[in-house]
């Protein structure tokens, strides 16, 4: 009864999330990171005239508009009873619900708070509690993909594939994601947040009071494998992420490196020109990395040139040893234009599973108050000429992560068996990578296989053949 009681409450809050946040698209955010922002091409002015603007947005009449706001105005100011704190408010809730209107996941309206808050994040650092999560599309539901090892949610007992239940008071399911993080669950340094998850798992509700703490998200991990294999997994794009990729690869190469593994697990995208950066380092001059197709923008392709650090341009750099690419279903958006140019250019093997499906860039327009509007722009194109949005990349080499590892804050190297495919592709070969991972399915499916009893109490297999043990010799 207890176990029904919990699910029914868990759905219903997911019902919740999906009536009110039915337009609510992937997020990958390391805790209001913002790394979901995927171009920053253009600017808007705004002193444009309101005249000029309605000749051009003929659905909207703004004097109407306008007026039919002043006439509500001193309606709330005649008759509303309560006093509102929070009236000054008003003007940014219309600009937000004008955008909202759009029915796109990815367009949002940011006052300048807000905005300031992103690019603080985008940085690298902020104050928060030390977790990435997605939010899915239709039902709205937050899940924790990444933990951060030395993080305060890690030592408050959160764990990837957590829910976020309850924020506060706060249903997370029924709120913007961005507003929750940012007005929420950020927080000045050493305040505490409740949150409520549910797990799955467990089928079990856990309360925890979280600390906020300066958390820096370190983008870009590297190591050395055996065999001279050099790994580099990247959590997110961010401003920094292009710079920590090239140090990385500058000190596997130092090293010896021979063969190359880029892990892109659960990396939900960010700026467009941090992977552009890397694309530039990875791919010689002159390869088409992706291309842009959308509305008010020429149609453009972007192509890899020596890159620009520090305001100087480097000499021509590549990766010369076998490449592959870990991705999976969290894999989205910046990621994707990543995964994509190394494979179209032949330069990389793609392993893991299916790729998210974000085949869509925004830019973001700043205003001259401070705040900004992101809006979808354009189709982006994979060099091969196809636009992965809602299709995804399909790996070159299926491996699903073993269940019984994806609930793990962090797993280790050697039992990680996509990790252990992609080092068996650079050793092995892709052809003998594949046989191994067949191998193992079948093995493990074989393990997993119901086995029957039958009527005197032997056990039948599952191909339904009696299995007796041998009698010992001299019965």
């Amino acid at each position: 009864m207890e176990e029904k009681e919990t699910r029914n409450k868990f759905w219903k809050g997911v019902l919740v999330g999906a009536l009110v946040t039915a337009f609510c698209g992937l997020i990958a955010v390391g805790m209001a990171a913002g790394i979901w922002l995927v171009a920053k091409r253009a600017s808007i002015s705004m002193t444009a005239r309101n005249d000029t603007v309605q000749e051009e947005t003929a659905a909207l009449d703004m004097d109407r508009i306008g007026t039919k706001l002043a006439y509500m105005q001193a309606l709330v100011d005649e008759y509303y009873l309560f006093d509102d704190e929070d009236i000054e408010k008003a003007e940014d809730w219309i600009y937000t619900g004008f955008i909202y209107s759009l029915g796109d996941p990815y367009s949002a309206y940011y006052n300048a708070e807000e905005y300031a808050s992103l690019n603080e994040d985008l940085e690298g650092a902020y104050c928060g509690i030390g977790v990435q999560v997605s939010q899915n599309l239709q039902t709205g539901i937050v899940t924790v993909v990444k933990v951060f090892p030395d993080g305060p949610a890690k030592e408050a007992g959160m764990l990837p594939g957590d829910i976020l239940y309850k924020v506060k008071d706060i249903l997370v399911s029924g709120e913007d994601l961005n507003l929750l993080i940012s007005e929420h669950i950020k927080g000045e340094e050493g305040t505490t947040v409740p949150i409520e998850v549910y797990r799955e798992s467990t089928d079990e509700y856990i309360q925890m009071d979280v600390e906020r703490r300066m958390v820096e998200n370190m983008t870009v991990e590297y190591d050395m494998l055996d065999g001279h294999i050099g790994y580099v997994a990247v959590s997110s794009f961010d401003e920094p992420t292009a710079e920590q990729f090239r140090t990385a690869i500058d000190v596997l190469e130092s090293k010896g490196m021979e063969g190359l593994i880029v892990d892109l697990r659960n990396n939900g995208g960010g700026l467009l020109d941090a992977a552009e950066d890397m694309l530039d380092y990875v791919l010689p001059d002159g390869m088409d990395a992706v291309s842009f197709k959308g509305k008010g923008v020429e149609d453009f392709t972007y192509v890899t040139d020596s890159v620009l650090f520090d305001g100087e341009k480097t000499e021509e750099h590549q990766v010369d040893v076998p490449m592959v690419l870990l991705v999976n279903g969290e894999s989205a958006s910046a990621s994707e234009v990543f995964t994509g140019a190394l494979r179209d250019n032949d330069w990389a093997t793609i392993v893991g599973t299916q790729t998210f499906g974000k085949g869509i860039a925004q830019g973001v327009f700043e205003m001259a108050d401070g705040s900004a509007l992101k809006l979808t722009t354009a189709y982006y194109y994979v060099p091969s000429g196809e636009c992965i949005h809602e299709v995804g990349i399909a790996p070159d080499l299926e491996v699903d992560l073993d269940e019984e590892l994806k609930s793990m804050i962090t797993v280790p190297k050697e039992d990680d068996n996509q990790l252990k495919a992609a080092v068996d592709v650079l050793l092995k070969g892709e052809d003998e990578a594949r046989r191994l991972v067949e191998e193992s399915q079948a093995a493990a499916e074989e393990e997993a296989a119901p086995v029957e009893e039958t009527s005197d109490g032997s056990e039948l297999a599952a191909d339904g053949e009696e299995e007796t043990e041998a009698a010992p010799e001299g019965e």
